[in-house]
């Protein structure tokens, strides 16, 4: 009769040159998004893919719970009072794109928790603003910067100079108005 074979219970071997670095950090994500409820830790790590960029900057999701009849588990967002109106009208379809990402009906509500930007709920949630809107550049920097990267031939190299063109033309501009 053959024998099983017998499970080692030592430490696994780890892969030989370079890991990728969340292949270390897997299992404790997994175990850490599990505990709050999240049995698909891609809701957590590409919340800005699953809902969007807009409303990934104005929430967060804080915890999936499921309630004791078994009809689909709540998810709950932490948002801005400021914003909160705003993603309460967009709920169902939050909804419909998480559902999406668990391949069935999963989430019957979502919830929203209010707290605020900074204060008592910092280092909880980190609500990122919108972009700054670029600078208006002056033509004649633009066009000096120009000049000044013309004769490099890689396309991407001469946009890198001239932007650094333009900053430094910029900043002696801004220095010499202060003056």
């Amino acid at each position: 009769m053959p024998r099983s074979p017998v499970p080692s219970s030592g430490p696994s071997r780890r892969m030989r040159g370079f890991e990728p670095a969340f292949g270390l950090m897997k299992e404790p994500v997994r175990v850490a998004g599990e505990s709050r409820g999240f049995a698909v830790a891609r809701l957590l790590t590409h919340w800005a893919e699953v809902v969007g960029e807009d409303l990934a900057r104005a929430t967060r999701p804080v915890k999936v719970g499921y309630g004791r009849e078994g009809f689909g588990a709540t998810l709950t967002l932490l948002t801005t009072g400021a914003m909160a109106p705003m993603i309460e009208m967009q709920k169902e379809k939050i909804r419909a794109r998480v559902n999406a990402i668990y391949g069935y009906n999963a989430i019957s509500r979502v919830v929203l928790t209010q707290t605020a930007p900074i204060g008592f709920a910092e280092g909880q949630a980190e609500f990122t603003p919108a972009p700054k809107a670029p600078k208006p550049v002056d033509p004649a920097i633009r066009a000096a910067a120009a000049e000044t990267a013309a004769p490099i031939h890689d396309p991407g190299l001469r946009a890198a100079l001239e932007a650094l063109a333009e900053n430094i033309l910029n900043r002696r501009k801004t220095k010499e108005g202060k003056s």
